[in-house]
Formats: C-alpha cells, sequence, structure tokens
C-alpha cells in the first residue's frame, strides 16, 4: 500500500526526520562497501611504484616501458569509461560495479606472471578497460541516493578510501614484498601482485549481495524513509534536468561538462604525478631502500588527509565555501608541489615531506568539492555521458603526468628529477583559476543549498 503525503517544499523535505534517518542507514549500508571497491581499486591502480625496481631487475622492465605502462591505464580508462557507465545504467549499480571489480582483480593478478615491456604495458592497458566506470558509476549511484546537500560530505566520506588504501596499502605492499622474499619461493613483487589483485575478486563477489540500486529496492528502509529519500531525490532531479544538459549527446558537448573535465585532469595529474614516484621520492628524502621502511613513512602523508578529507567536506556544504575552499586547496596542491621539489633537490627530508603531506592532503580534499559542482546540474543518461565523460578524459592526466614528468627530467637533468615535479604543480594552479571561475556560473541546484 502506497503513503500519500502532502506536497512538501524542498525545505521541508531536507528537514524531514525521515530523510535523516534514512541517509544514515545508508551511509552506513552502501559507503563500507564502496570504499572497500576503491580501496582495492587505487591499491592495484598504484602498487606498481613498489614493484619498478624489483621489475627491472627480474623481468627486464625498462624505466620507458615503466612511464608508458604507467600512464597507458588511462587509455584503457578513457576509452572505456562512457560506454561502461550507460551499462551500469542499463544492469544497475549493484551488479556492475561488481563485475568491474571481479575483472580488474583478474588482470591485477596476472601481473604477478609479467615477463617483458609487452606485457606489462599490455595488462596496464587491460586493468584500465576492466576498472573503466568504477568510480563514475560509485559517483552515479551515491547522487541517486544522497541529495546535493550532504553530497560533498558523503562524497568525503567516500574519498576516505584513497588515503586509507595508501596509508595501509604502502605498508602492506613494502610488507608483502619482504614477505615474499623471506618466506616464499616467488618474488616479493609477485606475492604482492597476486594478493592484492585477488582481494579485487573476493570484494566484488561481496559488493553484489551488499550493494542496493536505489531507496526503492532496501528493504532496510522503512516506508516513510524511502518516501522522504524519493522525494527530495525527484525534486533536485527535476531541477537538474531542466538546468542541465538533457540525453548523451547534450552532455558530451556540453561547456560545462568540458569544463569540469579541464579541472579534473589537472587534479589527476597532480595526483599520479606523485602518487606514482612517491615511494621512490620518499626513499630518496630518507635513504632508505623500498621496503617496510619507505612503506611506513609513505603512509604519513596520507593519514593526514583522512583528517582534511573529514574536515573540508562536514563544512563545505553550500556553493560559496565550496568555491572558496576548492580554489584554496588548489592553490596549496600546486604551492607544495613545487615545494617539495626545492627540498629534494636541497636535501631537506623534513621540509620535503611536510609539502608532500600539504600536497597530497590538499588534492584529497578538493576531490569531492570538485565532484560536488557537475553532480550538481546532471541527472540520468546525462550524468552517465557527462560524469564518464569528465572521469575519463581527466584521468589522462594520470597517463600525462608521469610522461611529462619523466619527459622533462630528461631535457633539464637534475640528480633529484626536480624540474619534473615542478611541471606538475603549475596543474594546481591551472585549476586554482578555473575553481574561482565558477562564481560567474548560474545553477538553480544551487538555490536547495
Amino acid at each position: 500500500m502506497s503513503i500519500t503525503t502532502p506536497r512538501l517544499s524542498a525545505a521541508e523535505e531536507l528537514a524531514s526526520p525521515h530523510l535523516a534517518t534514512g541517509i544514515k542507514k545508508a551511509t552506513y549500508r552502501l559507503l563500507p562497501m564502496l570504499m572497500v571497491l576503491y580501496f582495492v581499486a587505487f591499491l592495484d591502480r598504484t602498487n606498481v611504484g613498489f614493484a619498478e625496481e624489483a621489475m627491472e631487475i627480474d623481468r627486464g622492465i625498462s624505466a620507458a616501458a615503466y612511464a608508458l605502462g604507467a600512464g597507458i591505464f588511462f587509455i584503457g580508462y578513457a576509452l572505456f569509461e562512457v560506454p561502461s557507465n550507460l551499462l551500469l545504467k542499463r544492469f544497475g549499480a549493484r551488479f556492475w560495479l561488481a563485475r568491474i571489480a571481479v575483472s580488474w582483480g583478474l588482470v591485477a593478478t596476472a601481473f604477478a606472471f609479467v615477463n617483458g615491456d609487452k606485457m606489462f604495458v599490455l595488462l596496464r592497458f587491460l586493468l584500465g578497460v576492466t576498472e573503466a566506470g568504477l568510480f563514475p558509476g560509485i559517483l552515479l549511484l551515491l547522487s541517486d541516493w544522497f541529495p546535493n546537500r550532504r553530497r560533498v560530505q558523503i562524497i568525503a566520506f567516500f574519498y576516505l578510501s584513497l588515503p586509507f588504501s595508501q596509508m595501509v596499502g604502502a605498508p602492506m605492499s613494502g610488507g608483502l614484498i619482504s614477505f615474499g622474499h623471506a618466506y616464499t619461493p616467488w618474488s616479493g613483487w609477485q606475492v604482492m601482485f597476486f594478493v592484492e589483485g585477488m582481494m579485487a575478486v573476493i570484494a566484488g563477489l561481496i559488493a553484489l549481495f551488499v550493494l542496493v540500486n536505489s531507496p526503492q529496492e532496501a528493504s532496510f528502509l522503512t516506508a516513510q524513509e524511502k518516501h522522504a529519500m524519493q522525494s527530495v531525490m525527484d525534486t533536485e532531479n527535476a531541477i537538474r534536468h531542466e538546468d542541465g544538459p538533457r540525453g548523451i549527446g547534450a552532455a558530451l558537448v556540453s561547456w560545462k561538462v568540458w569544463y569540469f573535465t579541464v579541472i579534473y585532469f589537472c587534479l589527476q595529474a597532480a595526483i599520479y604525478g606523485i602518487t606514482f614516484y612517491l615511494p621512490q621520492q620518499v626513499s630518496g628524502l630518507i635513504g632508505q631502500g623500498v621496503g617496510w621502511q619507505v612503506g611506513l613513512v609513505s603512509a604519513i602523508p596520507w593519514l593526514f588527509g583522512m583528517f582534511a578529507l573529514h574536515y573540508v567536506g562536514k563544512h563545505a556544504g553550500t556553493v560559496r565555501r565550496r568555491r572558496r575552499w576548492g580554489t584554496a586547496l588548489y592553490l596549496s596542491t600546486g604551492t607544495a608541489t613545487f615545494i617539495s621539489a626545492w627540498a629534494t633537490a636541497g636535501g631537506q627530508s623534513l621540509l620535503g615531506l611536510v609539502a608532500i603531506t600539504v600536497a597530497i592532503c590538499s588534492f584529497l580534499a578538493v576531490s569531492p568539492v570538485t565532484w560536488a559542482f557537475p553532480t550538481s546540474f546532471l541527472t540520468g543518461v546525462a550524468a552517465a555521458a557527462g560524469i564518464g565523460l569528465i572521469n575519463s578524459l581527466g584521468n589522462l592526466g594520470g597517463f600525462v603526468a608521469p610522461l611529462m614528468r619523466t619527459g622533462i627530467n630528461e631535457a633539464l637533468p637534475t640528480d633529484t628529477g626536480a624540474w619534473g615535479i615542478v611541471s606538475l604543480g603549475l596543474f594546481g594552479l591551472l585549476a586554482a583559476a578555473m575553481m574561482w571561475c565558477t562564481r560567474f556560473f548560474g545553477s538553480k541546484a544551487d538555490t536547495l543549498l
């Protein structure tokens, strides 16, 4: 039997106690599983940093192949991102996200058997193909469950899986390498790839039984909670449908979608330009080989990043605050990257680690703020196409950053590769300027905040 209630204003809908309890239940039910999926995804993307030197010795993987493989992941990711998102809308987030996790987990496991440059590059490409759609699919699921006013906080909560994957994943990867060398007949890097790849397969199988596509399908919500959540999302979707692009084609040519694609490209260039080489940079700063010690020190910036995510997510509830936070955090990302390069070149270990920590805190905290803007005007299949486009082309920053860093270091060689690091800081400054310019945008969805 359906429940009939008087039509409430948007403010009354957001103040509903049933909405509050529904959001709380959904947070506890959905977020842990989504965080686990992204935890293992980011781990499998970046654990090659711990295996670079060992793979060069054991399998002859060249520095050029490593740089190409580190970035070509994003080519496969970009090519299949939008199609994957559209298929998610067809088959449902629960099934499709689980399928993605199992597929990429199998490919990640295959890295344990790499035997040369060609196989390494091919597997990195396939890893991007199989993981395509995971992150934007999670964003689509969250935008179907949580209203705009709470979205930065919810996305920030979800993003905690990223620093957690590095805080726990860095010593885990280093530990698996050490364990493999000491207690197995295989190389340590092979053990690391196999174990961390199988983690994704297991997580995908569990997700199939845990995730729920929408509030109306949730058995853990009461009828009143379902109604309250669906009502507020219907209100937001109506505004997004009126204010944003309608349909796949309109989303793919929308200037706002392309604007945020450029911002996200800058963000990804900053993130992956640092994370791919973080173990090597930390190793140089502390004078230790890659292993337990480097893994533990590499975890420190991500620990502080978790606090930054929580604080910004909690305080960026309005459009004005989101813009101010976004601009400031992109500025600090670029500035801290410059300082880390200078400190590394000067052999100042403590200053270098502090600068790396500030950069990581900044680009972590700015990520949910950035995604709050496009998810406020995209809905339906336009959201699937638009969010997929932003994420796929934006992620090409992760392809460009390692190649650009390597190319600049070859053109301007130094013992520490400082000029390659400096080049990455410029992306943060460009993104800061673009984020500040969003003050000239007009959006009807802003009135809900």
